[in-house]
């Protein structure tokens, strides 16, 4: 199936969405405030201070120039000694005060800082370098056994003698070797330029950035099905075509300006907000449930109206199928990661389990992050483990309740003040060149002035901002004034 690449670019933040026949597969959001995208560290390089050494966890805090100290544990470590016989204690790979090479390989989550590898790697279009591990790996996304074999030993040449590795991504297949040479040489020049920026920097320091959302989507989402990317901001576009000239040439031929009419995320938005939601409606008539806890994920499968006239067997078979599909595609959209405990509806039928365990492997795979799926308990449920590598959606978007005592979440004040942005943009569509009025609670307005996202709206806009005491957070209203 061939997908689409939506990058919705406004005032404060940069959506990017994949779609497959008009339905919402991937999403990720960057706050931009203040001309920097508040995003994801998750492959930032840092030269960090080790903090405490814990020998009881075998695992050592390090500063990183953030609110909380990062983890960084003694597997994690490892690399420091790659020689040294056994394994060797956290102890005997770090001591405090020390400075370190790290990389952030998982955002902080919660109160828990963000988790660190000394096994620093780069990642590029083709393929990701490997400083520390020599030789070539493949993604086990690669499956034609010719195509691995073609790509390790191309690899394997280019590699000869530079006392590094790489692994090759999904994205390497099919390529030439001049393709592969190109992205490895930029890596090695990249690399080189981050140890010699630690050599001469204080701890902590942020030695290297992966890229912005716009080059990161493109790099990391397209694919050889990618049919077309579409943003609605001209400069924008130009970025795009300017890191596709440098890194991905076959791709600038299908990026094009969105002009409308409306806006680019429009068919989206009610989906994106659905996201906020426990339950998920299946087309079947039935649906399921994510409710979620400090320990895992459960999610309930439902027949609601459906039913088959033959069987329960069939009906409980058709049901869980959709449902299977489905939770791949909200655990990935809602970045549920941890464990997952799945309640199908009941099956008998040793045929019927392993058709819904495979359904709900393809949902699941649709993304690189790593999951393994168990087999059918006595109790009759699925356990899946999925790593965790973002915040959830939920709590990136919202917070506990203060009037039920966190037992519900209502939104953010910034997440209510990016919708009150979206709704003016799509006002300012919709009757370009009027005056436009937006009534908000009073902490929804002193976030969007504090943020700057007030000066930069009135750049391009006739906006008059008017606090209102009895509007809740969530509550908003846009319309065009009488003035003008």
């Amino acid at each position: 199936m061939s997908q689409e690449i939506f990058i919705n670019v406004g005032v404060a933040e940069v959506r990017v969405a994949v779609v497959t026949e008009h339905e919402l597969q991937a999403l990720s959001s960057t706050r931009i405030l203040g001309g920097e995208a508040a995003t994801t560290l998750v492959g930032d390089i840092v030269l960090g201070r080790v903090v405490r050494v814990v020998p009881a966890v075998q695992a050592a805090f390090v500063e990183i120039g953030h609110e909380r100290a990062g983890f960084l544990g003694a597997r994690e470590a490892r690399v420091l000694q790659l020689h040294a016989p056994g394994e060797p204690s956290i102890g005997e790979l770090v001591h405090e005060g020390e400075k370190v090479l790290v990389q952030i390989v998982k955002d902080p989550i919660g109160d828990k800082g963000a988790r660190l590898t000394a096994a620093v790697t780069t990642p590029g279009r083709y393929c990701v370098l490997t400083p520390y591990q020599v030789g070539a790996a493949l993604s086990r996304r690669i499956e034609d056994e010719a195509e691995r074999r073609r790509l390790s030993a191309m690899a394997e040449e280019i590699l000869a003698g530079s006392g590094c590795g790489c692994i090759l991504r999904t994205a390497a297949i099919g390529i030439t070797a001049a393709e592969l040479r190109d992205d490895l040489d930029r890596l090695r020049l990249e690399w080189e330029a981050t140890v010699a920026a630690a050599g001469v920097s204080d701890a902590p320091a942020t030695l290297h950035r992966d890229l912005g959302p716009i080059e990161r989507a493109l790099r990391d989402m397209v694919h050889d099905d990618t049919r077309k990317i579409l943003i609605d901001e001209p400069r924008a576009l130009e970025r795009a075509r300017d890191y596709c000239r440098r890194a991905m040439p076959h791709v600038e031929n299908r990026l094009s300006l969105f002009c409308g009419p409306g806006g680019l995320f429009d068919d989206l938005e009610s989906d994106i907000d659905g996201l906020m939601q426990p339950r998920v409606r299946l087309a079947c008539g039935g649906w399921i449930t994510f409710e979620a806890t400090e320990a895992l994920t459960a999610v309930d499968v439902n027949s609601g109206s459906f039913s088959r006239s033959s069987a329960l067997e069939d009906t409980g078979l058709t049901v869980n199928l959709e449902a299977a599909t489905e939770i791949g595609r909200q655990v990935r959209l809602r970045g549920v990661g941890g464990l997952i405990v799945i309640d199908f509806i009941h099956m008998r039928e040793p045929e019927h389990v392993a058709a819904v365990l495979e359904a709900l492997s393809q949902g699941l795979s649709r993304d690189s992050t790593p999951f393994n799926i168990g087999p059918l308990t006595s109790f009759g449920l699925i356990e899946v483990t999925r790593k965790r590598v973002r915040e959830p959606l939920v709590d990136h978007w919202s917070e506990p309740c203060p009037q039920c005592g966190g037992l519900g979440h209502v939104r953010r004040v910034e997440a209510a003040a990016m919708e009150a942005i979206r709704r003016i943009e799509r006002a300012a569509r919709a009757a370009p060149g009027k005056p436009l009025e937006l009534h908000a609670a009073p902490e929804v307005v002193r976030w969007l002035d504090e943020e700057g996202a007030i000066a930069a709206l009135a750049r391009s806009l006739r906006l008059e901002i008017i606090a209102e005491a009895s509007f809740p957070r969530e509550r908003f209203e846009v319309g065009t004034s009488g003035h003008g």
